[in-house]
């Protein structure tokens, strides 16, 4: 059993020994309980407190005080609380509060059913409205971009804009996954959204499709250049870029530019199929280390189908395997990145199956480029600085930082 497998099972086993221990209670609230009686006076009940753990307990004694604290809250919601309990919301509520305690943006617990949904929307096929999103760096989530011909695209929603509330709630600051699948409905039925604009407020009232994802879009420019724009490194997202490559040479390219600006990543395996697509076989494109610091170097295993002239375009959206795929091709002399620095999330995901079909996708790894160049918090610095220029009117805009890449492939 190599060391991947070992790591699994023993978070699994963790998660499992967690679930089982919080199934006679969960609950994370206050420490302190108030019973409000008819003619207004209140009693403060019997302090209901935390079993204290050490900052050097074993995780064993975190779990054995996890079970004990439970069982005392449980004790008090049993007596008191005059709502119904759904146990299964309960222990949902209390796993995904024990992975927020990592302090890890990207490490969550996912139930069954929203894995399902993530697995749906990462093949490329759910009903919505048909945007791609990403996370500025406020933490809110933005509108990397409208899917072409999509109800959104159709209402007005632009890239950029913030999604500030759905259906009336407010999600600024919620993660980009959660909302999605507030927005995410059945086929013919409405949302509403509230979107920040720079200093505007708009509202839309959208009707959700069954949505096609197409990961790239393609064009050609100057007669010789083959023009790709990738949204996201969903499943197949590698295939369509080889099938893209392939048609625009059939249209006269001879030069290619790749833009991932606004791309927020998605699969490691699919960045690095890409990468290998422009760079030849047996070349370093990722350095992984994970959390007992071992070092794996990741080759292309397979000869590249095209030595034609590429530039990469990236921005401050540009994360993760966005990242890695533009480190990639940037250290090994494949291409010129062109832009502004990167988001700068290093780091990389694994998902480990739970036993009832919920995961745990949790952060095991940091990741370099092959030169050693830190990524994490640090992000991509393009080989030419080009800011994207700023107009109030659609109609005035310049893409600086393309007409740039199409400068340097003259």
């Amino acid at each position: 059993m190599d060391l991947y497998e070992r790591r699994q099972l023993r978070y699994r086993h963790i998660f499992i020994t967690v679930m089982v221990s919080c199934i006679v209670a969960v609950i994370t609230a206050g420490a302190t309980f108030i019973y409000c009686a008819k003619k207004g006076t209140s009693n403060v009940l019997p302090f209901v407190g935390k079993t204290p753990v050490s900052t050097e307990a074993t995780s064993d004694e975190t779990i054995n005080a996890i079970s004990q604290s439970l069982k005392s809250f449980r004790n008090v919601i049993d007596t008191y609380y005059i709502g119904d309990i759904e146990e299964s919301k309960l222990l949902d509520g209390a796993i995904k509060g024990y992975v927020d305690g990592l302090g890890d943006e990207y490490s969550e617990y996912m139930t069954k059913e929203e894995w399902e949904e993530y697995q749906t929307a990462a093949l490329g096929n759910y009903v919505g409205i048909g945007i791609y999103m990403g996370t500025d760096k406020d933490g809110n989530t933005i509108v990397s971009a409208p899917i072409k011909d999509s109800p959104a695209e159709k209402a007005g929603i632009k890239t950029e804009d913030i999604i500030v509330e759905v259906d009336g709630e407010n999600v600024l600051g919620v993660d980009s996954a959660l909302i999605a699948t507030k927005i995410k409905g059945e086929a013919n039925t409405k949302v509403h959204l509230k979107i920040a604009r720079g200093t505007e407020y708009l509202e839309f009232d959208i009707i959700r499709e069954e949505i096609k994802i197409y990961h790239v879009e393609t064009e050609i420019k100057n007669g010789n250049v083959g023009y790709m724009s990738l949204y996201t490194f969903d499943t197949g997202s590698a295939e369509e870029v080889q099938k893209a490559i392939k048609e625009l040479e059939s249209k006269g390219a001879k030069k290619f530019i790749l833009d991932l600006r606004y791309n927020g990543g998605g699969l490691v395996d699919e960045a690095l199929k890409i990468a290998n697509l422009f760079i030849p076989k047996n070349k370093d494109v990722l350095i992984t280390v994970d959390s007992q610091e071992n070092r794996v170097v990741t080759k292309t295993e397979n000869d590249n189908i095209t030595n034609a002239e590429l530039v990469v375009l990236v921005n401050e959206y540009s994360a993760s395997a966005s990242e890695i795929l533009s480190g990639a091709l940037k250290d090994n002399g494949r291409a010129k990145i062109v832009g502004t620095k990167t988001f700068g999330k290093g780091v990389i995901q694994n998902v480990f199956s739970l036993f009832d079909g919920s995961v745990l996708k949790l952060t095991v790894a940091e990741y370099f480029t092959p030169n050693e160049t830190k990524i994490n918090k640090e992000g991509i610095v393009p080989d030419i600085e080009v800011e994207l220029e700023k107009v109030e009117k659609e109609e005035d805009f310049v893409d600086t930082q393309l007409n740039k890449a199409l400068e340097i492939l003259k």
